[in-house]
């Protein structure tokens, strides 16, 4: 097991530990992110489970539905990437990105580690549950979304942050960053 499928090995722990303890009647609550429901960001998350290996054309096929079947969709697509993570041909394709040659495996740590940790946020607040992430993770992220700059303000990225206090914790600030309410 490589650094990179261990570290989506524990992000993807904190997502399945988020999506298990929805209650079935609250998928359709509203996120954080708008007009979406706590199920149109599970749905966002699993879909780029199938696209960001798609890329480098290396195929993730999911079967289950969002729609019908919230957490089996999540733990299909789970599998599915750590079992691709795990497969240092399909992990290691390359492909060319919009910020120059990258392999499957650095975009699923880059891009998909900070959907998953930002997403599991959104969706533990969507419905009602304990939103704390851990604080390694949020270092990494919030380094990395300062690194992203205005890009994080392209049209379905992120929207105009949101003012925090300088000294609140860094949850807190990368979330503000991300123009989410803490």
């Amino acid at each position: 097991m490589t650094q990179i499928s261990e570290r989506y090995r524990t992000l993807a722990d904190e997502m399945t530990r988020r999506v298990a303890a929805v209650p079935a009647d609250r998928w359709d609550d509203p996120s954080p992110c708008e007009g979406w429901s706590a199920r149109d960001v599970l749905g966002h998350v699993i879909g780029n489970h199938r696209e960001l290996p798609g890329q480098a054309g290396v195929t993730v096929d999911l079967n289950r539905s969002v729609s019908d079947e919230p957490v089996a969709a999540w733990l299909e697509a789970r599998d599915a990437m750590q079992d691709l993570l795990e497969d240092p041909s399909r992990a290691g394709a390359e492909y060319e990105g919009a910020f120059g040659r990258a392999s499957v495996q650095q975009t699923v740590d880059q891009f998909g580690g900070f959907d998953l940790l930002v997403h599991a946020w959104d969706i533990a607040r969507a419905t009602g549950q304990d939103e704390t992430l851990p604080s390694s993770e949020v270092s990494t992220v919030h380094a990395m979304a300062l690194r992203l700059g205005e890009a994080l303000r392209l049209d379905g990225v992120c929207g105009p942050a949101v003012p925090v206090p300088e000294d609140a914790p860094e949850q807190e600030r990368l979330l503000g960053l991300l123009g989410r309410r803490p």
